[in-house]
């Protein structure tokens, strides 16, 4: 059967397709401050590290118990338009349980800047906490952090051979990979997205970094665009020599599919971290993986 979209609108649409998806994001608000409050009454956060001269430019640094064991670095979503680094602090503490520091960086939105600046004051927040911990870094970004974290390992990216060389993993989840249908949205205008901005930072658009090794996570109650283009990412850079993989996590929306993170356990953080029982490969389909 044919499908075709008629409304773009409608399908990179969040809010508006979640039971009371107008919650989001005030609800990661006050979990986040908490955490913050506890991290820095431990003496195991350094708040407001700059990493650039903007104003926005800056990461919040949370370290474990004891040495560093390696570096996560989680890059916030809200479309390249909104949000900032204190709404996902509590998601830090998955990574944290296993040993490793967690950079949450933010940065200069649209329409001020286009996204080919963001992703360069991204590359610039990673090598500042690169500096700061030693060891192995891995990535995850939600939606259009997704789409950061991913294009942290193009060919070409805008990192030294020697902080790229760190990198083990990138999870991105719910990651918008393929910018192009995003010139139909109503949001086109505040991306300031031409044809050059487009080829240039679409990430499935790219050859992957060698050495690659890439998750592309999404809830299976998210829209049908944000699940294709997750699959989108992970079907390319596999034919072109990445290590790649899949996952559609069940009941688990565009916001939801985030909260992993906060728990050691959970399998979003087992995959990130290239633990022992990340998701399990399904039957039929390479590089494809579901959850138990």
């Amino acid at each position: 059967m044919l499908r075709k979209i008629v409304d773009w609108d409608a399908v990179y649409e969040n809010t508006g397709n979640i039971a009371d998806g107008e919650s989001w994001p005030e609800r990661w608000v006050e979990p986040s401050r908490k955490f913050r409050e506890t991290m820095a009454a431990l003496g195991r956060a350094r708040l407001g590290l700059a990493y650039g001269a903007g104003p926005r430019n800056r990461l919040d640094l949370f370290l474990p118990e004891g040495a560093p064991r390696g570096l996560v670095v989680f890059v916030h979503g809200g479309f390249w338009m909104h949000l900032d680094r204190s709404y996902w602090s509590h998601l830090a503490g998955g990574p944290l349980a296993h040993g490793y520091a967690v950079a949450m960086p933010e940065y200069d939105l649209c329409p001020q800047v286009r996204i080919s600046e963001i992703t360069a004051q991204v590359a610039a927040a990673i090598t500042l906490a690169a500096g700061q911990v030693a060891g192995p870094i891995a990535l995850a970004g939600h939606s259009a952090g997704g789409h950061l974290a991913s294009r942290m390992v193009c060919a070409g990216a805008p990192l030294t051979p020697d902080v790229q060389s760190r990198i083990g993993k990138v999870v991105s989840i719910s990651g918008i990979h393929d910018l192009r249908p995003l010139r139909r949205i109503w949001r086109a205008d505040t991306l300031r997205l031409d044809e050059t901005e487009v080829l240039a930072e679409s990430p499935a658009l790219l050859d992957p970094a060698p050495g690659t090794r890439i998750t592309c996570w999404v809830g299976a109650g998210e829209t049908s665009e944000f699940r294709r283009q997750s699959a989108l990412l992970a079907n390319l850079w596999l034919g072109l020599g990445a290590a790649t993989e899949a996952v559609e996590e069940p009941d688990r929306h565009h916001f939801t599919v985030v909260d992993g993170l906060a728990d050691p356990h959970h399998p979003l953080v087992r995959s990130l971290l290239d633990l022992d029982a990340g998701p399990v490969l399904a039957a039929g389909g390479q590089g494809q993986a579901a959850l138990a």
